[in-house]
């Protein structure tokens, strides 16, 4: 099993969703948790655009919408839940707009714990 962490944004947007929606989630997590960075498609994609070449989304369908959850692994092996959204409604911007996030978020995680040792 991989060790998974989450970052204060994932775990807001997590709570954010209704119990069904929170469920699916969970299912794709314990995938991510059990396969770690080999967990491919359908499940997870690299994501193309990210300043980080080993940065990955997880693919979740909840009730005939995508949901997106982007995560990497750190150099100590761990996954961390960076953010995540749902794509309907702004399928041209998302990426745009999450992209740019999950590094911020990467990168502020990297320091915290490269500054902490």
């Amino acid at each position: 099993m991989w060790n998974i962490e989450s970052t204060e944004t994932y775990e807001r947007w997590h709570q954010s969703l209704n119990s069904r929606g929170q469920a699916r989630v969970l299912a794709v997590l314990r995938l991510l948790k059990e396969e770690g960075p080999g967990l491919c498609r359908p499940y997870a994609d690299t994501v193309r655009s990210s300043r980080f070449s080993h940065m990955k989304e997880l693919r979740v369908q909840s009730h005939g919408e995508p949901i997106r959850i982007f995560f990497a692994f750190s150099p100590t092996r761990t996954g961390i839940l960076l953010c995540a959204g749902n794509k309907v409604g702004d399928e041209k911007h998302f990426y745009d707009a999450m992209v740019p996030l999950a590094d911020h978020e990467y990168t502020e995680y990297l320091n915290t714990v490269f500054e902490s040792r």
